[in-house]
């Protein structure tokens, strides 16, 4: 068996790295630690491991004896560690971050911005003075964040507005005589005008209007649960979770938000894609995620970080009411997840010891970047001559000018998850 620390020389085509962990209030004191092997609990709760080339965290390599960020080593030599195709469509940087998300307790309200949003935002904070570190900064580059979580364990979520006909039949079904104007209005404005202004009205409330509804809507969510002990239909789910954020987050617009969203169970395995302006809130759960390479957040409550509601409602996207699930192209023991973004797919392979993952132009092949992770078990990585063995937890960079790449068990069951670009049609 290989040492598990590998170090980088010049003509290694596949690296093991370490990626950065990111401690907010709602992570986990255990779900990080426990997956890449330290002691846990942790004494800070640890929220996210960026596995990437982001500015704000990248990535770390040991390159013979010295520690050099993912960033930096794309930047010295783009064409040979994106290729040549990746490197020219992406101005030399890597264009997708790969995470493993770890909810405790729910993440912000927020949606993100289009590309053409984010250039514009991101210029006007610029203009402004606005340093980029600065806490009340909501553009923190000029890209787009489409982004996609696949549950590693159960995972719950909020994501996109409910179809405002079932929405309106929740409000008058929690018998709280303060939402009925509410629920009249939208009733006569169903569709994208109507939520847009249901939203607004919410998310706008002065303090003391907004404290006044919360509670009862709260207590009306106390009384329709009472009355429908041991159900758990879609609207029992629904007062279920604002009653769990009201303990959470008291007199924030987020929890009577939370009335207006799909609420979404995933089991291992389940995806979702959330394209520009679709809002949600992560709730609990470990994750992985995949996004293009931006920061960029703009957040309407459930949280103490900077929110800013007048540009959350300058970006959000009213007329999508469908949970925005991605369905797998499953191929033997590989599950291909693919959005349709340019910046990023992602496959998962179930490997054991009877069998081998190969590349395919889809998969694990190129030529483009790749990051592998393995998340159960042990596997082993062969680009040509060179083998790279990953435990659970660790990270690969797989260079995008070497295409060829064999994944293979190295325990009974391996679990590894690809991070790569999609291929492009001949029409494209």
């Amino acid at each position: 068996m290989q040492d598990k620390l590998i170090r980088f020389r010049g003509g290694a085509r596949c690296i093991r790295f370490a990626g950065a962990v990111r401690n907010y209030s709602w992570g986990s004191h255990t779900a990080l630690a426990e997956l890449t092997g330290r002691p846990a609990p942790t004494d800070e709760p640890e929220a996210e491991l960026w596995l990437g080339a982001h500015p704000a965290a990248p990535a770390v390599v040991d390159e013979d004896g010295t520690t050099v960020s993912l960033l930096d080593l794309i930047a010295r030599d783009p064409e040979g560690q994106l290729g040549s195709e990746c490197a020219r469509e992406f101005d030399g940087r890597l264009p997708f971050l790969l995470k493993v998300l770890a909810a405790e307790q729910p993440l912000s309200l927020q949606a993100h911005p289009s590309r053409a949003q984010a250039r514009e935002g991101f210029a006007r904070e610029n203009d402004a003075g606005i340093p980029l570190d600065a806490s009340h900064r909501n553009y923190r580059d000029d890209n787009h964040k489409p982004e996609m979580v696949v549950a590693l364990s159960r995972f719950e979520a909020l994501a996109g507005f409910r179809g405002p006909t079932e929405t309106v039949e929740f409000l008058r079904d929690l018998s709280v005589p303060e939402l009925t104007s509410y629920a009249s209005e939208l009733g006569d404005h169903l569709g994208a005008t109507g939520l847009r202004a249901l939203f607004t009205a919410w998310m706008t409330l002065p303090t003391k209007s907004l404290a006044a509804l919360t509670d009862a809507v709260l207590a009306g969510c106390e009384r329709y649960l009472a009355a429908r002990a041991g159900s758990d239909d879609e609207f029992t789910v629904a007062a279920r979770t604002a009653l769990d954020l009201g303990r959470v987050y008291a007199e924030d617009p987020g929890v009577i938000a939370s009335l207006l969203l799909n609420r979404v169970s995933m089991e291992p395995g389940d995806a979702l894609f959330l394209p520009a302006g679709n809002l949600h809130v992560y709730l609990r759960g470990t994750a992985v995620e995949i996004m293009a390479n931006s920061d960029n957040v703009l957040r309407g409550g459930l949280t103490a970080k900077h929110v800013d509601v007048p540009e959350l409602l300058r970006v959000l996207d009213f007329g999508s009411v469908d949970v925005p699930w991605v369905r797998a192209r499953i191929d033997r023991d590989e599950c291909l997840y693919a959005p349709p973004v340019r910046e990023f797919e992602l496959v998962r392979a179930e490997l054991d010891l009877s069998g081998t993952s190969r590349p395919t132009s889809a998969a694990f092949g190129g030529p483009a970047p790749r990051i592998l992770l393995c998340v159960e078990g042990s596997a082993q990585l062969r680009c040509s001559d060179q083998i790279l063995n990953l435990e659970r937890g660790e990270a690969a960079w797989v260079l995008g000018s070497y295409p060829e790449l064999v994944v293979q068990a190295r325990s009974p069951h391996a679990t590894v998850f690809a991070a790569t670009l999609p291929v492009p049609s001949e029409s494209t």
